[in-house]
């Protein structure tokens, strides 16, 4: 029998799709959140041993994160023709940032004006004691200025960042090496072919990290249930639903509304595409692990190269839309619980503090609070010890702003995609809808697992559908 291109093509996204449910990433890691929440629930004092292995995967996510970042901008920054094109891209980029940012924080600002949840706490500053990680935070965030995070972008030496996991100075190192990659010309070319070969290793490591997501997923959540207890949900239960139909209406009607009315395309049809990744970051709480899954996503979508490498990275530093709502939220739930009154002007002028200290602590162990004391230290009217209202309650919340972030960033790369003309459409509608198979599992079908109707796309955009093979097998 003859095989034609497109009988290989059909064959492979058949078997893709015959892929049994079972091996599943997304499945495996959704059985493992549940029998990690029914041990935290009926044994807590085992599931709180689990807390190392949920820890050790993280751990080891994280310190993959800097080198991808690191070599994924630099992949994208050369292969870019016109370095102009580099830093408009940054500055559209760092401006939906600002734009979304300030979106979300009036967001949560207007929610728990409206429902003021805070009153008839009373509670009295003076008696509110920090110890233990709260104390910590609390005493980072009062010592840490608003215009720290612009200062820090700078490193010490050029192995700090990855050491430190400082993802903001990772990203700083990589756009001036990228650049001065890029014009050294004919010089450069070596370490271009090293870098792309390098990120094909890196990768293929990620894969097999990758595959002990559903322990991690089991072993931060079986530690968050048996540490803090199901219980601990009843005590501020109203805060933490109002935090969470917040976000889930922010998602969903802004941005939402910015993906249909700008980007032409379907929010819940995003859902469905990346729900790998949204099962992976509900069970670890953060957004890391799925940054890698969504670079590749988003390439396979046909969003180009060097804006992914660009947009996302750096979006996982300054546009963290759930920290903000979050952040806001919290400021006026703590003000309304110490019965400190704020005027309009005080509450804008807290938004304006805001969306400085929400940059201040990304990437940082406790970076919401660190980023929530630095806010109240800088204004002042607001009682930092306050935040142990809330402290008890933060794990609870920490799943929701991860998710908020990942799927922010998600839109916002789309976003800018489309408004650099550097996203095809048709091949994003395709693969949403389920009409251009699954995202590439190796090297080999990446080129050619889309059907006939979208071999044009692929052909116009080899670039970014070929790099999309690179950390194809994270989800295998």
């Amino acid at each position: 029998m003859t095989h034609t291109p497109g009988n290989q093509r059909a064959e492979q996204a058949t078997r893709i799709a015959a892929k049994p449910w079972y091996r599943q990433l997304y499945v495996q890691v959704l059985v493992a959140i549940v029998i990690g929440i029914v041990l935290g629930w009926k044994w807590p004092d085992l599931a709180t041993d689990m807390e190392p292995i949920g820890t050790t995967f993280i751990t080891a996510m994280k310190m993959l994160i800097g080198p991808i970042v690191f070599l994924t901008i630099i992949g994208g920054i050369a292969g870019v023709a016109d370095l102009k094109k580099v830093g408009r891209t940054g500055i559209k980029a760092l401006a939906y940032f600002q734009v979304g940012t300030l979106v979300a924080l009036l967001t949560g600002l207007v929610a728990i004006n409206v429902f003021r949840l805070g009153d008839g706490v009373h509670a009295d500053p003076s008696t509110l004691k920090t110890s233990g990680d709260a104390s910590q935070y609390i005493s980072q965030g009062e010592h840490q200025h608003w215009w720290e995070f612009l200062t820090n972008i700078v490193p010490n030496s050029f192995f700090g960042p990855f050491v430190e996991g400082n993802i903001l100075q990772v990203i700083f190192l990589a756009v001036v090496f990228g650049i001065a990659i890029k014009m050294v010309g004919k010089t450069g070319e070596p370490i271009i072919a090293a870098v792309g070969r390098l990120t094909d290793v890196v990768f293929k490591v990620l894969s097999f990290v990758m595959k002990a997501a559903p322990l991690g997923a089991f072993g931060a959540m079986s530690y968050a249930i048996g540490k803090f207890g199901l219980s601990t949900l009843t005590s501020l239960g109203s805060l933490i639903v109002l935090f969470y139909v917040t976000s889930a209406l922010f998602v969903v009607l802004v941005l939402g509304g910015v993906l249909a009315l700008y980007v032409r395309l379907n929010i819940f049809q995003l859902f469905r595409y990346f729900k790998e990744e949204f099962w992976l970051v509900l069970g670890t709480s953060t957004a890391e692990p799925a940054l890698p899954g969504l670079m590749r996503k988003l390439q396979f979508m046909g969003a180009d190269r060097s804006t992914v490498g660009l947009v996302v990275p750096t979006g996982y530093s300054f546009n963290l839309d759930g920290a903000a709502i979050y952040l806001s939220l919290a400021t006026l739930y703590i003000a309304q619980a110490t019965d400190t009154s704020l005027s309009i002007g005080q509450q804008l002028g807290l938004l304006a503090v805001m969306l400085l200290t929400s940059k201040g602590a990304a990437g940082v162990a406790g970076g919401g609070f660190i980023a929530l004391t630095a806010t109240l230290s800088t204004v002042g009217s607001v009682p930092a010890a306050g935040i142990m209202l809330i402290f008890g309650i933060d794990k609870f919340m920490s799943e929701c702003r991860a998710l908020v972030n990942f799927f922010g960033n998600a839109v916002a790369t789309l976003f800018v995609a489309k408004w650099e003309n550097g996203l095809d459409l048709e091949r994003a509608r395709a693969v949403l809808a389920g009409k251009a198979g699954d995202p590439p599992m190796s090297a080999e079908p990446a080129m050619d697992s889309a059907p006939d109707a979208d071999a044009d796309a692929g052909q116009r955009r080899p670039t970014a559908v070929a790099s999309a093979a690179r950390p194809a097998e994270v989800t295998s």
